[in-house]
């Protein structure tokens, strides 16, 4: 009964953003479980880079996610190859940091764009894709990638990012209650300190910052795979809305927000 609790073999998973980060860890671990995972970035290099890392069941799938036609030429290169997708990870996202006096309205809609809007745009053309081979007993997963910052008050001055995390948290709630409907079940994590590109502050101060947080430590590989291939896999097929904080105890410990300056997730 439990043989395959955790297994994503033969299922067809997209990550967005997958070339690097977060969304490469977690394709590398959707392969190791079994999937074959298509991965997208604006990054061909790093796209067709962590590809060639993860293996013949990674398949390079480089375009804009935020470009409507982008959007339509991944569709049809699933649907073309596949006729079916299993698993969508929404994980691509930007950030934009500016003091509020001088905040621009390009970085805010950027970033409201590729965090927001996106997601909705690619789980509203991926739909029939996700309603090919999906049942009751095996539905399809929609895994959006959130932050903490969605959760709390960062005390960094990122407006749209923080605005658009707990945008998308409530848009996993608004998608998860319709799309059950159709055998789709969708949920959302929240990551915390993770050393990634594009937090460069936890990549390079992990030690310093690690003290701020509850754990101890910074994430590593093995905390963001686990919860992602739990909520991909049959573990969480009754998991359905959630957001998923995966911070170490950042979020929900009593701890000051405005204390943690110096942590910028």
């Amino acid at each position: 009964m439990f043989d395959d609790l955790f297994s994503l073999k033969d299922r067809i998973a997209v990550v967005t953003g997958g070339g690097r980060g977060i969304g490469k860890m977690i394709a590398g671990g959707f392969v190791a479980r079994g999937a074959k995972v298509y991965i997208t970035s604006r990054s061909e290099e790093e796209c067709q880079a962590t590809a060639q890392e993860l293996g013949p069941n990674c398949i390079s799938a480089p375009g804009d996610i935020s470009s409507q036609e982008d959007i339509d030429q991944l569709v049809a290169r699933i649907k073309d190859n596949e006729g079916q997708l299993d698993l969508l990870v929404n994980n691509a996202g930007a950030a934009w940091g500016a003091p509020f006096a001088e905040y621009p309205m390009h970085g805010w809609d950027k970033v409201m764009a590729l965090n927001v809007r996106s997601p909705f745009f690619l789980i509203q053309a991926f739909h029939p894709l996700l309603c090919a081979n999906a049942t009751a007993d095996c539905p399809s997963k929609v895994i959006n990638v959130s932050s903490v910052d969605g959760l709390r008050i960062s005390a960094h001055e990122t407006y749209a990012y923080q605005a658009s995390k707990a945008a998308l948290n409530h848009l996993t709630r608004r998608l998860a209650a319709r799309l059950i409907e159709d055998h789709i079940v969708v949920n959302c994590i929240a990551p915390g300190a993770f050393p990634t590109k594009i937090n460069r502050a936890v990549r390079d101060r992990a030690d310093e910052l690690a003290s701020h947080i509850p754990a101890k430590r910074v994430g590593r590989l093995e905390d963001i795979v686990g919860p992602a291939v739990f909520l991909a896999s049959k573990a969480g097929n009754y998991v359905v809305g959630e957001t998923l904080a995966v911070d170490g105890g950042l979020t929900y410990a009593s701890y000051d927000a405005f204390n943690l300056a110096a942590l910028e997730v």
